[in-house]
């Protein structure tokens, strides 16, 4: 039921962000491609952003932690590479990635996971 919740409060974070207008944008309409847009970043930030955080790890460390950004922001661009999100370039894509961090975050305090003891709280 995590996974789930996870999955459309993730949905729901890249439409608002897309909303806004940061550089991100849906080619199509509709609640599919969002929802297939945020499973394969949920699939990317599993398994393809570690890797390359550990690989620009000296670069990070040097950046004290900024260079996550672009890493951040290359995990989204590859997300629209392969879904109907649309990134504007490489400005938009770091503003696109730090304001759906600040959203997913909102809504996951706002929803109030509690993922160690794998219960969702609601509040």
């Amino acid at each position: 039921m995590y996974i789930l919740i996870r999955l459309v409060l993730n949905a729901l974070a890249l439409w608002l962000t897309a909303q806004l207008g940061v550089g991100l944008y849906f080619t199509q309409t509709g609640f599919l491609p969002v929802l297939v847009a945020a499973l394969l970043l949920g699939l990317v930030n599993a398994v393809v952003r570690p890797i390359m955080i550990l690989l620009t790890l000296p670069l990070t460390i040097l950046t004290l932690g900024l260079f996550l950004l672009v890493v951040n922001a290359l995990s989204l661009a590859i997300v629209a590479a392969l879904t109907p999100l649309a990134v504007t370039g490489f400005w938009g894509a770091v503003f696109g990635a730090l304001i759906l961090t600040v959203i997913s975050s909102l809504l996951s305090a706002l929803v109030g996971e509690n993922r160690r003891s794998g219960v969702e709280e609601w509040r």
